[in-house]
């Protein structure tokens, strides 16, 4: 059964790519601020849900481990019966379904890893990770000049089809085109809906917001304990200051 499943998922993988350039020249499109999840336990379990089933056909995620995913409150029995799909360890990392070489002679180049994705966007824009790829994966719309038949309005003539279009259905942007500075550019307007999907707008919003949430996640595990910890430190680094106040008061209070 699980093979029959891997098999399914490498065929889904045939609708991943590589990616082009960031940002289409003369046009403008801000990015959304994606819901913070991250201590939501559901929100998680739901987004590792969407990136087994949509994702890991093709992207890796391989600085995680499945059995790690028992940090967000999931049962190894869990694990094994409804994400393991690829592998039949649960303490394997958690690999793509495609093999490296079809990936590259399909796509031109193998897809990458996602463990970092939502840390590493982070560090090469003046946004974060999970905004980019909130807006990212909603922003997909059809376009039969490209390859795929996709295109995004926040990484122009990118490479990889749309993995949700099923949940979220057809949609075309609306653009307006401005003039500023002497300088002719296409600005966002809004979308109009060509065919809808599985999922409503709010409903597919929230199912993008848990998957990103997940990619944070799996970026630094420990993210929440560790400003959990920092609460902590900073609250006992306040006492003592009060503390060391009082005594270097009572120590110092006959000199004159």
């Amino acid at each position: 059964m699980k093979r029959w499943i891997a098999t399914g998922l490498v065929a889904l993988g045939a609708m991943f790519g590589a990616v082009g350039t960031l940002h289409a020249a003369g046009t403008s499109f801000p990015m959304d601020k994606a819901p913070h999840l991250t201590n939501d336990t559901a929100a998680l379990q739901n987004g590792a849900k969407i990136f087994v089933n949509y994702c890991l056909s093709c992207h890796s995620a391989s600085f995680v481990r499945y059995n790690r995913l028992t940090e967000i409150g999931l049962t190894e029995k869990q694990i094994r019966e409804n994400l393991m799909f690829t592998t039949d360890k649960v303490g394997n990392q958690m690999i793509a379904a495609i093999d490296p070489k079809q990936a590259k002679a399909w796509f031109g180049a193998q897809p990458p890893d996602l463990s970092l994705v939502a840390r590493s966007r982070a560090a090469q824009m003046s946004y974060s990770g999970t905004d980019y790829l909130y807006t990212l994966l909603r922003g997909y719309y059809r376009d039969p000049n490209r390859p795929t038949g996709w295109n995004n309005v926040a990484f122009h003539n990118i490479g990889m089809p749309h993995p949700l279009w099923e949940l979220q259905g057809e949609r075309k942007p609306i653009f307006e085109k401005v003039v500023s500075h002497g300088h002719e550019a296409e600005v966002f307007r809004g979308w109009e809906v060509v065919k809808p999907g599985k999922l409503s707008e709010a409903e597919y919003d929230r199912t993008v917001a848990e998957l990103v949430a997940f990619l944070e996640w799996m970026g630094e595990p420990a993210k929440n304990d560790r400003i959990r910890l920092g609460v902590w430190v900073l609250v006992f680094l306040g006492v003592f200051t009060v503390i060391a106040w009082r005594l270097n008061a009572a120590y110092w209070k006959d000199v004159k």
